[in-house]
């Protein structure tokens, strides 16, 4: 992965979360913990620019103030703050939408309130897939999010992506409407080639409908899964 690394490094405030952000998806967050008040703070008055810091998924059992860098895993994914709503004993409940990935360097624990990283950003790189094996992958993606979301979901709960979106960009958003293992959510977050994105999340959400075929279940809608907790 070295030749397709960025070679600027950049700074941003960094949200420990158990959970990962895929880029394109949304994500609530209910924030309570002092810290992450002065984050949003800090993001609503423009002191940290274009309203966006970095979502890094925590390693089980692990916690970044106690573990450092070892506690989180090395890629994660910048969140741009789309909504905020301050509740009247000083929490936040704010919207967020992932943007670029990132791979986190090193960790600033003491120059500010929150975490801050070193990260550099992560582009997809892979050679031309053969004429038209990206679309028949694309349509098969598509085909298995239709079926798991069909079973787990009610209708207005989902949605078909645009039918013009990105390839490169549709794993991602099909992975937003399954809930994933987030060992299987940071896997697909590191994979840098599209054409292997798509296989993946094909074949995940085709286990996934599988495993609810045979539980006879279905999960909660997606917006009762709003983020409420702090690792740190």
């Amino acid at each position: 992965m070295e030749p397709y690394r960025s070679s600027v490094a950049e700074t941003l405030p960094l949200f420990p979360l158990g959970t990962v952000l895929m880029p394109g998806a949304a994500l609530p967050l209910h924030i309570f913990e002092p810290r992450y008040r002065q984050l949003t703070v800090d993001l609503v008055t423009g002191a940290v620019p274009d309203r966006r810091f970095g979502v890094v998924a925590v390693r089980e059992g692990w916690t970044p103030d106690d573990d450092g860098l070892r506690g989180l895993h090395v890629i994660g994914c910048t969140a741009e703050m789309r909504d905020v709503r301050r509740l009247p004993d000083g929490r936040f409940d704010i919207v967020t939408k992932g943007g670029r990935r990132f791979r986190l360097l090193d960790l600033d624990a003491d120059s500010k309130p929150y975490l801050m990283g070193s990260v550099e950003y992560l582009p997809d790189a892979e050679t031309p897939p053969p004429d038209g094996m990206i679309q028949m992958l694309s349509a098969a993606a598509r085909a298995a999010h239709r079926r798991y979301c069909t079973m787990a979901w009610k209708t207005g709960d989902w949605s078909e992506p645009d039918p013009d979106m990105d390839p490169s960009a549709l794993a991602h958003v099909l992975a937003a409407d399954c809930l994933l293992p987030i060992d299987d959510r940071q896997h697909l977050l590191e994979q840098i080639s599209p054409t292997e994105r798509l296989r993946m999340i094909r074949m995940l959400m085709a286990r996934e409908t599988g495993l609810l075929g045979q539980l006879r279940a279905v999960p909660a809608p997606i917006a009762s899964y709003v983020v409420e907790h702090s690792p740190n």
